[in-house]
């Protein structure tokens, strides 16, 4: 609901950024941005990634925030940040290569921008393969990638008119709400002051014991019955064993 009211506000940026989204002409732009994660790439990675960008017709606005790489092409600008959601909501934006980051993936899917996914780690390799299922995006394995690799991947979102396609279908299941998000927002900031905080709504995990909220009893408990279990089967292990072994020294005697 938040991330819907957030993409909603689509505001215009500096006017530097504007001149350069613009100075694209016919070609447009594409938005490259990893979140926090890119300045811990390697320079070999960020030269690998800023030759590929190279050579596209597109000017590229990339979020860097380290040393400059010595592959970038005159189509590509750093900037240490970027007003993402702004840019993906602008009519220029061709493409959009993330890191797969859920913001970021809302953003591009309300804004029917298809993507180009490079993971790092956590939820975002699931969000990219969960796009790539429904036909708006392309998945780059960021470790082992060359630029031809990066450029391949690009060249199919851009030039390949059904990622734009999926990716406006997904839009616009996306925007089919009842309500707009903001009167949404509205509605339960009101509920929650008319009801006191709306205790009802909060979840049971709030009353548990921080032993009990870790399962710590759970676990215990299943410890504690693996044990008696091997200590049973011990037991009965150790007894058959001593019955042949009395038996077999009865044999002997005999």
């Amino acid at each position: 609901m938040l991330l819907l009211l957030i993409c909603d506000e689509v505001n215009s940026f500096s006017q530097e950024m504007e001149e350069f989204v613009q100075s694209s002409g016919e070609n447009d732009i594409v938005v490259f941005t990893l979140g926090s994660m890119i300045s811990n790439l390697t320079q070999e990675k960020v030269n690998v990634i800023a030759s590929a960008l190279a050579q596209i017709p597109q000017k590229v606005l990339l979020k860097h925030d380290g040393k400059k790489p010595d592959t970038l092409g005159p189509n590509t600008r750093l900037y240490k940040w970027i007003p993402q959601n702004d840019l993906l909501g602008h009519p220029k934006t061709k493409a959009f290569i993330t890191h797969g980051g859920t913001n970021g993936i809302y953003e591009a899917i309300y804004h029917g921008i298809p993507m180009v996914g490079l993971p790092l780690f956590a939820e975002q390799h699931d969000n990219i393969a969960r796009v790539k299922a429904k036909g708006a995006a392309v998945r780059v394995d960021l470790e082992t990638m060359s630029s031809r690799d990066l450029l391949n991947a690009l060249k199919e979102v851009i030039n390949n008119p059904s990622y734009k396609e999926k990716a406006m279908w997904l839009s616009t299941i996306q925007r089919d709400q009842p309500i707009t998000s903001l009167d949404r927002a509205v509605f339960w900031i009101e509920f929650v002051m008319r009801h006191k905080g709306a205790k009802h709504l909060r979840p049971a995990a709030h009353n548990l014991t921080w032993f009990q909220y870790h399962s710590l009893d759970v676990i215990v408990f299943l410890l504690a019955c693996v044990a008696t279990v091997v200590f049973v089967i011990t037991k009965c292990f150790l007894f058959c064993y001593r019955k042949l072994a009395k038996t077999g020294k009865k044999q002997k005697r005999e």
